[in-house]
């Protein structure tokens, strides 16, 4: 599965931004759709999942209330809808896909995921 992210641009504190992850491929019911950013010498930190079939999420405590996960299975897409926007989550944006042939917990780890997009830069000013 390819992915696409597009979406990121400069905004100023307090603003929102929806990023989009195009997957080229056949997505599965059991697989999770992951976001994680990376900041400027900084590791990579997961941000939010969610699963393909039910449209469960699941988010790191620093953007729960904020960000939003969706899906749309019919274009084969994931959206990341943030909202009050804060210098901290300058980033470069990242989607990923974790298969899976069964339903699994929800993961933050990096290497649990298979396929990853090409990142999207978000810079938001304060």
């Amino acid at each position: 599965v390819q992915l696409q992210a597009s979406g990121g641009g400069l905004v100023q504190a307090g603003d929102s931004l929806r990023l989009s992850c195009a997957a080229s491929g056949d997505i599965f019911s059991n697989d999770h759709i992951g976001w994680f950013r990376q900041a400027p010498g900084q590791e990579r930190e997961f941000v939010g999942a969610i699963n393909w079939r039910a449209g469960k999420t699941y988010y790191v405590d620093s953007v729960k209330g904020r960000f939003t996960i969706s899906r749309d299975p019919a274009w084969n897409t994931v959206t990341l809808q943030m909202n009050g926007l804060k210098p901290e989550d300058t980033a470069v944006y990242y989607c990923a896909r974790r298969g899976s042939l069964r339903a699994t917990p929800f993961s933050a780890f990096a290497y649990e995921y298979n396929d990853w997009g090409q990142g999207t830069l978000v810079t938001v000013s304060s």
